[in-house]
């Protein structure tokens, strides 16, 4: 079978047999179609490698009444056993993503959802009604990557499905400038502990602290260009894509690769001064000084990145995020794909660490 990607793949599925099998049962019935879920294919990074398992021809499909929910999913029992050669039901047990369990293992790839419950599902809120910042700051970003990435099919609920993609599209300035101060306040907790670790000899220890920066880094880094940081798995893929980031691709990889701490600390030097001129780039506060300087009086350089979480957290207009420690989103203190994957648990953590730490508002910037 010739390889499609998976969104090409899942619209000919839906334009080709899904909405001529609904037209046919089920006439004038409004619904929207896409691919909103998980996978690779919705960042549109799936390859031959990605159809060994739960990949093929999918689409969710949502209404607004639940009582079509039932009627929909009998017309899908009409489904055909395959498509373009692809087989369109799942082997195994039921999967999240691809939505219809059968009795006998078997299951589709067409899911059927009220959408509003849909969406309260994935985010633990309907964005139609609004979101708030503790919203915002309980979205893990892979999510909504996920969300306003892949592909709307069909938009038959008034616009609904746009719409909610459209108020997801990103941040806003406020949230953005509280969650990029506290990205600056990670890697101003960590920049200086590699050089430490390399002066005692520990060049694994060192290596590894290194890596955690970079990784911040690079999520800053698609932060800054409005774009949301998928799974780890993609995290490398689409930073590399970012507009200008070759020199920083390449910084990192020098600052990770196999030289010692000279050559560590001068692709960390480099990395940390191209992320801060893209952080003054953004307007979102006034410009720091994005040259590195030495740690104290040890010969170790930083950029001192609390610096710019200063001057990002300064520039928050509203009195009650600004008072807030600088912790951040959800998947900036917490990285168990259990917990992200689950937005229950996700509210359940950030409204935790908000309550536990509040202080009292900082006094407002002269």
């Amino acid at each position: 079978m010739a390889f499609l990607p998976g969104l090409t793949l899942s619209r000919r599925f839906h334009d080709e047999v899904v909405a001529p099998l609904l037209a046919r049962h089920l006439p004038g019935l409004p619904y929207a179609a896409g691919l909103l879920d998980g996978g690779s294919e919705l960042l549109g990074l799936d390859t031959p490698r990605s159809t060994d398992h739960d990949w093929g021809p999918r689409v969710q499909l949502f209404v607004a009444d639940p009582a079509a929910l039932g009627p929909v999913r009998a017309a899908l029992e009409e489904l055909p056993a395959a498509f373009l050669g692809w087989p369109t039901r799942f082997v195994g047990g039921p999967d999240v993503r691809l939505g219809v369990a059968h009795p006998d293992g078997d299951r589709h790839g067409v899911g059927v959802h009220e959408l509003s419950g849909w969406l309260r599902g994935r985010l633990g809120v309907d964005p139609a009604v609004g979101l708030d910042v503790d919203d915002w700051l309980s979205a893990p970003t892979q999510r909504l990557a996920e969300l306003t990435g892949g592909a709307v099919f069909h938009d038959g609920l008034a616009g609904a499905l746009t719409r909610t993609r459209a108020r997801l599209a990103w941040y806003p300035d406020d949230v953005w400038r509280y969650v990029l101060a506290a990205a600056w306040t990670r890697v101003g907790q960590a920049e200086h502990l590699p050089g430490r670790c390399a002066e005692v000899g520990d060049e694994l220890g060192s290596r590894t602290v290194a890596a955690g920066v970079a990784h911040d880094l690079m999520r800053l880094g698609l932060l800054l260009h409005r774009r949301w940081p998928p799974y780890d798995k993609w995290l490398g893929t689409l930073f590399a894509r970012l507009p200008g980031a070759a020199p920083l691709v390449a910084a990192l990889s020098a600052a990770l690769g196999p030289g010692g701490w000279p050559d560590r600390q001068a692709g960390l030097a480099r990395a940390l001064e191209t992320v801060a001129g893209w952080t003054n780039d953004t307007g979102l506060a006034p410009p720091v000084d994005p040259r590195v300087r030495p740690f104290h009086d040890r010969p170790f350089l930083v950029l001192d990145a609390g610096r710019f979480a200063a001057a990002l957290r300064a520039g928050i207009a509203d009195p009650a995020l600004r008072a807030r420690p600088l912790v951040g989103a959800v998947d900036q203190y917490v990285h168990s794909v259990d917990v992200l994957t689950h937005a229950d648990r996700a509210r359940r953590v950030a409204g935790a660490v908000v309550a536990a730490t509040s202080v009292s508002p900082p006094a407002s910037p002269a």
